[in-house]
């Protein structure tokens, strides 16, 4: 693994937080807000990540999933109480509030979704 910016995850990071950003703000409940947003953070930090980091790609997408089921499970433990977060907007938004096995299944077909194109990507530039 070694540091190298790569311009084409830059431009997905950024595209994938502005959808992001979209749905943080006009929609408040509903199957994208709570599903399909889970599904899309863990290809955009995946994506973030890949914009400065060349590496196994299954590495860095199993990392990120972990991360993310280590956020979840915060979430089960209540951690914004112990660190007086309860009442901050922004840390709701960015580490969550409410545990959800759905979103468990979400982040694991976000991943599942990144190893398909990344293998299919590395197949195509084999040819």
């Amino acid at each position: 693994m070694k540091l190298q910016f790569n311009k084409t995850y830059i431009i997905l990071t950024l595209l994938l937080f502005t959808a992001e950003t979209f749905i943080a703000i006009f929609l408040k409940t509903g199957f994208i807000r709570h599903t399909f947003g889970d599904y899309l953070v863990v290809i955009l930090m995946y994506c973030f990540f890949k914009s400065f980091i060349k590496g196994n790609h299954l590495y860095i997408a199993l990392s990120v999933l972990a991360f993310s089921f280590a956020i979840e499970f915060l979430q089960l433990a209540n951690i914004l109480k112990p660190l007086n977060l309860q009442n901050s907007q922004a840390a709701k938004l960015i580490l969550g509030s409410t545990f959800n096995f759905s979103d468990l299944v979400a982040y694991t077909l976000g991943i599942i979704t990144v190893i398909i194109v990344e293998l299919k990507s590395a197949k195509l530039c084999t040819l």
